[in-house]
């Protein structure tokens, strides 16, 4: 799921880390909003707004949304950052530090998230933005660009063009492909949806802990994948 990359990595290792990771994100973007009123798993609202306060001249507050594009784009330079240096020290493990790191930032927020509502809530924003340019930027590598999983307009925008072309391409080849990318689009948007799901409902319960189940969520897709791992040694 992690591991694979390039000629190796197939449709179904795209599909399990689409699900996994696409769940996480719709779990962080309900509880997110949910606490802070932010949108915590893409940026495109907050530059709106961000130009809107510049051109108001309410220059604080529209420092505050620049500085939520920049934790995303923070995120997303650290995961590529720790990527590429550790995969000149062990390939094998270019997805560790991401992942676990993603987790973590998760696991902190749900523990410290009351306190930081009251006192600190763009900090809060800030953590899940950084978290979520980390996973997007993860996930982009490890599948050459064909999961994204932090937000859907990009996913809805070639699901349609792609349902199009089925009226249009005949050859089998060209229909097989189009399935798999249909698939693949489908189930990320699917377990978005049910990671939102979820979040919303688990917030009324128990706040943003919700997030400790995310984070120990990431953490297990790696313990799977280093299960699997070690069953193809012992295999060989």
């Amino acid at each position: 799921m992690f591991r694979h990359k390039g000629k190796t990595r197939t449709l179904t290792h795209n599909l399990r880390i689409a699900s996994l990771l696409s769940f996480v994100a719709g779990i962080v973007n309900v509880a997110g909003f949910l606490s802070v009123q932010k949108l915590t798993t893409n940026v495109t609202g907050h530059f709106a707004f961000f130009v809107d306060e510049i051109f108001k001249q309410n220059l604080l507050v529209g420092l505050s949304y620049f500085l939520y594009i920049l934790f995303f784009f923070l995120g997303s330079f650290f995961s590529s950052f720790s990527i590429e240096l550790t995969s000149k020290i062990n390939d094998r493990l270019i997805y560790r530090i991401p992942v676990v790191a993603e987790s973590l930032i998760l696991i902190s927020v749900a523990i410290f998230g009351k306190e930081l509502i009251t006192t600190s809530p763009n900090f809060l924003a800030y953590s899940l933005l950084f978290a979520m340019g980390l996973q997007n930027s993860l996930v982009t590598t490890i599948s050459n660009a064909t999961v994204r999983t932090t937000h859907l307009t990009g996913l809805f925008t070639d699901l349609g063009i792609e349902l199009s072309q089925l009226f249009f391409y005949k050859l089998k080849e060209q229909k097989d492909k189009l399935y798999s990318s249909i698939k693949l689009r489908l189930t990320i948007i699917s377990f978005f949806f049910l990671g939102g799901l979820f979040g919303g409902i688990m917030y009324a319960k128990v706040n943003l802990y919700v997030l400790v189940f995310a984070g120990i969520l990431l953490l297990i897709g790696l313990i799977y994948d280093d299960i699997k791992l070690k069953i193809k040694r012992q295999m060989r």
